[in-house]
Protein backbone atom coordinates (compact mmCIF):
# COMPACT_ATOMS: atom_id res chain seq x y z
CA UNK A 1 0.00 0.00 0.00
CA UNK A 2 1.08 3.67 -0.74
CA UNK A 3 2.44 5.46 1.85
CA UNK A 4 -0.48 8.48 2.47
CA UNK A 5 0.08 11.58 4.36
CA UNK A 6 -1.81 11.22 7.18
CA UNK A 7 -1.41 14.76 8.44
CA UNK A 8 -3.88 16.00 5.95
CA UNK A 9 -6.36 13.59 7.42
CA UNK A 10 -8.09 15.86 10.45
CA UNK A 11 -9.93 12.32 11.79
CA UNK A 12 -6.28 11.48 12.87
CA UNK A 13 -3.03 12.77 14.69
CA UNK A 14 0.55 11.63 15.59
CA UNK A 15 1.83 12.61 18.84
CA UNK A 16 5.18 11.66 19.98
CA UNK A 17 5.19 9.21 23.02
CA UNK A 18 1.61 8.34 22.11
CA UNK A 19 1.99 5.09 20.71
CA UNK A 20 5.73 5.80 19.70
CA UNK A 21 3.68 8.44 17.24
CA UNK A 22 1.72 6.22 14.99
CA UNK A 23 -1.19 7.23 13.56
CA UNK A 24 -3.68 7.46 16.08
CA UNK A 25 -7.82 8.33 16.22
CA UNK A 26 -7.76 12.22 17.24
CA UNK A 27 -8.10 11.73 21.05
CA UNK A 28 -7.94 8.06 21.00
CA UNK A 29 -4.50 5.47 21.53
CA UNK A 30 -6.26 3.49 18.25
CA UNK A 31 -4.23 3.22 15.90
CA UNK A 32 -5.71 4.15 12.03
CA UNK A 33 -4.17 0.87 10.90
CA UNK A 34 -6.50 -1.61 12.14
CA UNK A 35 -9.49 -0.33 10.03
CA UNK A 36 -7.59 -1.91 7.03
CA UNK A 37 -5.95 -4.17 8.66
CA UNK A 38 -8.93 -5.89 10.07
CA UNK A 39 -11.02 -5.18 6.87
CA UNK A 40 -8.19 -7.19 4.85
CA UNK A 41 -8.73 -10.39 6.87
CA UNK A 42 -12.55 -9.58 6.01
CA UNK A 43 -13.98 -8.03 9.17
CA UNK A 44 -16.87 -5.88 8.84
CA UNK A 45 -17.01 -1.95 9.39
CA UNK A 46 -19.57 -2.60 11.99
CA UNK A 47 -17.11 -5.22 14.00
CA UNK A 48 -14.15 -3.14 13.75
CA UNK A 49 -16.37 -0.50 15.46
CA UNK A 50 -17.52 -2.40 18.24
CA UNK A 51 -13.59 -4.39 18.92
CA UNK A 52 -12.23 -1.21 18.77
CA UNK A 53 -14.93 1.32 19.92
CA UNK A 54 -14.70 3.75 16.51
CA UNK A 55 -17.60 5.47 15.41
CA UNK A 56 -18.80 4.83 11.75
CA UNK A 57 -17.94 8.64 10.97
CA UNK A 58 -14.20 8.31 12.29
CA UNK A 59 -14.08 4.97 10.52
CA UNK A 60 -15.42 6.71 7.13
CA UNK A 61 -13.21 9.50 7.39
CA UNK A 62 -10.43 7.06 7.65
CA UNK A 63 -11.77 5.36 4.21
CA UNK A 64 -12.69 8.14 2.43
CA UNK A 65 -9.14 9.84 3.08
CA UNK A 66 -7.15 6.76 1.80
CA UNK A 67 -9.33 6.61 -1.36
CA UNK A 68 -8.71 9.88 -1.86
CA UNK A 69 -5.28 9.91 -1.63
CA UNK A 70 -4.39 7.34 -3.89
CA UNK A 71 -6.30 8.91 -6.92
CA UNK A 72 -8.99 6.24 -6.80
CA UNK A 73 -10.58 5.30 -10.15
CA UNK A 74 -13.65 6.54 -11.31
CA UNK A 75 -16.16 4.65 -10.07
CA UNK A 76 -13.92 4.57 -6.65
CA UNK A 77 -16.67 6.51 -4.80
CA UNK A 78 -19.17 3.91 -4.72
CA UNK A 79 -17.35 1.77 -2.14
CA UNK A 80 -17.34 5.02 0.14
CA UNK A 81 -21.25 5.50 -1.13
CA UNK A 82 -21.74 1.92 0.06
CA UNK A 83 -19.77 2.48 3.79
CA UNK A 84 -21.77 5.44 4.50
CA UNK A 85 -24.72 3.15 4.38
CA UNK A 86 -23.67 0.80 6.31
Amino acid sequence: MATLDWSQCPAVESIPGKRSGAWVFRDTRTPVSVVFDNLEVGASISEIMDWFHLSHEQVVAVIEFAVRSLDAPPGGHVVVEAIERG
